[in-house]
């Protein structure tokens, strides 16, 4: 099956035929921390995590008083793609932005949603960040406009969650998203790929319980190593390997062809800031990569669904 241009269920593909168009995400910083840096669940945040909690692309840290401001800058960061104007999509992307009390959080995520020109409100967050009254924040907030979470479980594997300290279970994971879609909320849960010392098998099974869930949707993203990380000195000290783009190209075609095509894929790449990046060098040419992985998809005639692949 084709979804539009793509033989996956692309977000792209999805938001067309929901909103008769494509829609653009505008990074907020909603001005919060994450308890694996401030000491709750530990001190430094995961290895791989960079300075500003993976929100290199957001808006500059406000309150939500000037939430609508940020809303702005970012429209205008985007223009050039759709200057006929439209909607959005309100992601509030730096580090865990459901990490303080509803109090500070129904103003800040009703200001957001109500903007005339946001369609979606996102909110990418950890499972150990989301007690009952946020959960009820969050359904009441779906009755206004579609609200989406985003959860960082990046693997399933509990060494290798211990090993980049992600500082919660799978269980905690489970649970999380048991009681949002309780809620009637969407989920989309990120992946890393090329996690230090995880086998092409192991990238696959996290992909696959993903898929068993079935989840609403999935980012799939390329390890980066960046500058100012724990990962970064890791990597220093101990070079590891990291996917080739050949190889990452072949692995997101069978984690694909993995899902259910009920899932939505919400990204196959990942754009690591290019000031910060050490490897692999290759994602800086997103095009490249996008192009590869497509041609992989020709080649070996693979579409979303179709399972594991006898040539593996």
């Amino acid at each position: 099956m084709m979804w539009g241009e793509k033989p996956y269920h692309s977000l792209d593909f999805e938001l067309k035929k929901e909103f008769g168009r494509k829609l653009y995400k505008l990074s907020l910083d909603g001005g919060m921390t994450c308890p694996n840096r401030d000491g709750k669940a530990g001190y430094g945040g995961c290895t791989f995590c960079s300075g500003k909690g993976s929100g290199e692309f957001a808006q500059e840290q406000g309150r939500y008083e000037d939430v609508w401001q940020q809303i702005e800058k970012a429209k205008k960061q985007v223009e050039k793609k759709m200057p006929e104007g439209g909607n959005y999509i309100a992601y509030f992307q730096s580090y865990t932005n459901t990490y303080a009390p509803v109090s500070y959080l129904e103003p800040l995520f009703t200001k957001a949603i109500e903007h005339p020109d946001v369609a979606i409100l996102s909110v990418a967050t950890r499972p150990d960040c989301l007690p009952e009254k946020t959960v009820e924040l969050l359904k009441r907030l779906q009755e206004k406009k579609p609200v989406w979470v985003e959860l960082g479980l990046q693997t399933i594997h509990e060494d290798t969650a211990e090993r980049i300290h992600r500082g919660y279970s799978l269980a905690v994971f489970e649970n999380a998203y048991e009681r949002l879609k309780a809620a009637g909320i969407t989920v989309v849960v990120h992946v890393i790929l090329g996690l230090p010392k995880e086998t092409r098998e192991m990238m696959l099974d996290t992909v696959r319980y993903l898929g068993n869930i079935p989840v609403d949707g999935i980012k799939l993203q390329l390890l980066h190593i960046l500058r100012g990380t724990q990962l970064a000195k890791e990597y220093e000290r101990e070079p590891f390997p990291v996917l080739s783009l050949e190889k990452y190209a072949d692995l997101v075609v069978d984690c694909i062809a993995e899902l259910p095509e009920s899932v939505v894929i919400h990204r196959i790449s990942g754009d690591g800031p290019k000031a910060l990046l050490i490897s692999p060098l290759w994602s800086k040419n997103k095009k490249v990569v996008l192009n590869t992985i497509q041609k992989q998809f020709q080649e070996r005639k693979i579409f979303q669904g179709m399972g594991s692949m006898v040539d593996k």
